[in-house]
């Protein structure tokens, strides 16, 4: 079996600590999935619509309440803290509508679809696109070529981007505001759009699903349209775009996080060396501080990736339990304060130096192209 060169270590003082204890994060866990199943309580299985109903309420009243008092103040004074405040709510309503796609919302798919599109299609996600392609990555999480989110880039098709897509996805703030592009034309190496029920992202069979949202999407795009023409374009902007974009910026920067810019360089697989466990098993959980409980505690996210249909109300209760079995595969994520600032300088690190994996090896760690920063400006293709 070829393997790519062994890890290396970022950061301060986590890397050497793994090194002291000749901790390989590649190597087969010597537990199964179902050891850590068992370990999780019972009731941590359980879904509670009431309850799942109640954040949604909570979470509506609260963008209905911004924009009462956006409309009513109407001031510059007053629109920047809005837009903080409702791009996370919109954040906060991806969430729920993510919970409603992995079915841990309730147990009626009914249910789950009526309150998913309501809940995607307002900040203009198409639900049922999206699901599946986010079912793809929970089923393939951690495989190089399978992945669907955030994907590595195989050195071959990374050399073969022109500068200007190169530099879109590494050079800060550019990938922060990806997601709307990668909705439409998915990553740099794959074909097929959300949008498109024909696109190799979806089964026949799903294909009237995708219909349905897109369907969905287009008449809340067209709505927005409606209401900036028929009251201001800038007012609108101001009371929904603005707030739709920091909603972006928060949906990348989780999810990128969530699978990069640990501060030891985690392992990609392919072929016989990937299974469900070990890809599951370099995701990584993060402390957002207040932010925990505002996006309902996506920050756990091993546990979520490999266990995806525990309400998000469980999961902290769930990754406590599993971690007398995870044991060194669970990484502590760093205490964060009332904000997660700390994370920035993970996200900048892994931006700069997390830029492709090799073509070849079952096991590969992200390698960096000294070139990039030196050559962005300089060459053209």
């Amino acid at each position: 079996m070829v393997q790519a060169q062994p890890l290396q270590h970022v950061g301060n003082g986590a890397g050497k600590e793994d090194l002291a204890y000749n901790f390989d994060p590649s190597a087969p866990p010597p537990f199964k999935i179902a050891d850590i199943r068992a370990a999780i309580p019972k009731h941590c299985w359980e879904k509670n619509t009431l309850r799942s109903l109640s954040y949604v309420l909570r979470d509506v009243l609260i963008v209905s309440a911004l924009v009462a008092a956006a409309i009513g103040f109407n001031s510059w004074l007053f629109w920047p803290p809005y837009w903080s405040a409702q791009g996370t709510m919109f954040w906060a309503l991806f969430v729920l509508g993510h919970d409603c796609g992995h079915g841990s919302f309730s147990n009626s798919p009914m249910l789950n679809s009526i309150v998913g599109h309501i809940l995607h299609s307002s900040i203009l996600v198409p639900y049922h696109g999206w699901r599946i392609s986010h079912r793809t990555h929970h089923q393939n999480h951690g495989h190089v070529e399978k992945d669907e989110s955030w994907v590595p880039l195989s050195e071959k098709v990374y050399k073969n981007l022109d500068n200007m897509t190169r530099m879109m996805r590494f050079t800060l703030p550019f990938p922060i505001f990806a997601y709307p592009f990668y909705l439409w034309s998915r990553s740099p190496g794959k074909e097929g759009s959300h949008f498109n029920p024909y696109s190799n992202l979806f089964s026949p069979g799903e294909r009237r699903d995708v219909i349905t949202s897109t369907l969905c999407w287009g008449i809340m795009l067209s709505l927005l349209l409606y209401l900036s023409l028929t009251l201001d374009p800038l007012f609108m902007f101001k009371l929904y775009g603005v707030p739709y974009l920091i909603f972006v910026v928060w949906l990348d920067f989780v999810t990128y996080l969530h699978h990069h810019g640990y501060k030891q360089k985690l392992p990609w697989y392919r072929g016989q060396e990937w299974t469900y466990l070990r890809g599951g098993l370099t995701t990584v959980d993060r402390d957002y501080g207040w932010i925990n409980n505002i996006h309902h505690d996506i920050g756990t996210h091993v546990i979520h990736h490999l266990f995806p249909q525990i309400p998000h109300y469980h999961l902290v209760e769930a990754t406590k339990a599993a971690k007398a079995v995870l044991g060194k595969y669970y990484r502590e994520p760093q205490k964060s304060g009332p904000l997660p600032l700390h994370l920035i300088k993970y996200l900048l690190h892994s931006i700069s130096q997390d830029h492709f994996v090799s073509d070849y090896g079952d096991i590969v760690y992200y390698q960096t192209d000294s070139q990039f920063h030196k050559d962005s400006w300089t060459k053209s293709n």
